[in-house]
């Protein structure tokens, strides 16, 4: 379901950021990812399977041709080698890599707003998580995302299917140590925010102005390095025998906790 009711209007990513070198290739599948990146124009190759009809072929048809993007129908087969036998719905795109944002280049792009947002992913190693958490942040008004060089999934063919797209429209800073950055947020000014099981009820977080969220590993939670330069720690109650939500989930009601305390929802 689409609303894009006090949307967050956001510039096409290749407009604010170096582009990627085209020498190199990587694949985005299925309808809204491809249909994304050739708005983004990221894409250099369309694929679609052979004799595959319909609005949705002939509207990324259109799109390939206006954004000057070649167009080659082929088997079902070489769309499941291209995908790794992902979903791809018949159409795989030929990107080129994405181009990670640097700390200091995100950080001049958030602040120029009145309050940033920004979300910081400590090892979350599942892309279909990361894909799932950027679809949300796009969303739910977070203005970038912050994740780790190593132990962690990077931008993928899953992430961008798993984000329907999100990927192409969410600043996204690669850093090699997570710690130092937020030493360096907390000197522009912001709140850093941790989750764990023990913590303030995430109902009475006051997510106002300059804010960073933290949202941990898998198993792990947040790392204890990490905890110790957190200001606040927020929790979700939970009822019954599980001790932890999965990590997609626990982002998603945090997100939308700040999305409702920060006027986006009126």
């Amino acid at each position: 379901m689409k609303n894009n009711k006090n949307r967050k209007q956001r510039k096409p990513l290749h407009q604010t950021r170096e582009n990627a070198s085209t020498a190199q290739t990587d694949f985005v599948y299925g309808n809204y990812a491809v249909e994304e990146a050739l708005e983004q124009e990221r894409g250099n190759k369309l694929f679609i399977q052979e004799e595959l009809s319909g609005r949705r072929i002939d509207h990324l048809k259109n799109l390939a041709k206006d954004k000057k993007v070649p167009i080659q129908w082929v088997p079902k087969n070489k769309l499941d080698d291209l995908s790794d036998n992902g979903v791809h719905q018949g159409v795989v795109l030929g990107v080129t890599p994405y181009k990670y944002w640097g700390l200091e280049d995100l950080l001049k792009k958030v602040k120029n707003g009145d309050a940033p947002f920004l979300l910081v992913l400590d090892e979350i190693e599942d892309p279909h998580n990361f894909g799932s958490i950027l679809r949300t942040a796009d969303a739910g008004g977070v203005d970038g995302v912050i994740v780790p060089k190593h132990r962690a999934s990077g931008i993928t063919s899953v992430v961008s299917k798993a984000s329907t797209g999100a990927v192409e429209y969410m600043p996204i800073a690669r850093v090699t140590n997570l710690s130092q950055t937020l030493s360096t947020l907390k000197e522009a000014g912001f709140w850093i925010f941790g989750t764990d099981v023990a913590g303030t009820n995430y109902t009475k977080w006051n997510a106002a102005g300059a804010v960073a969220l933290i949202i941990g590993n898998e198993g792990k939670g947040v790392s204890a390095g990490l905890k110790k330069q957190v200001d606040e720690m927020l929790t979700i109650p939970m009822t019954g025998h599980v001790q932890s939500l999965n990590a997609g989930v626990a982002a998603g009601i945090l997100i939308y906790e700040a999305f409702r305390q920060r006027g986006f929802s009126q």
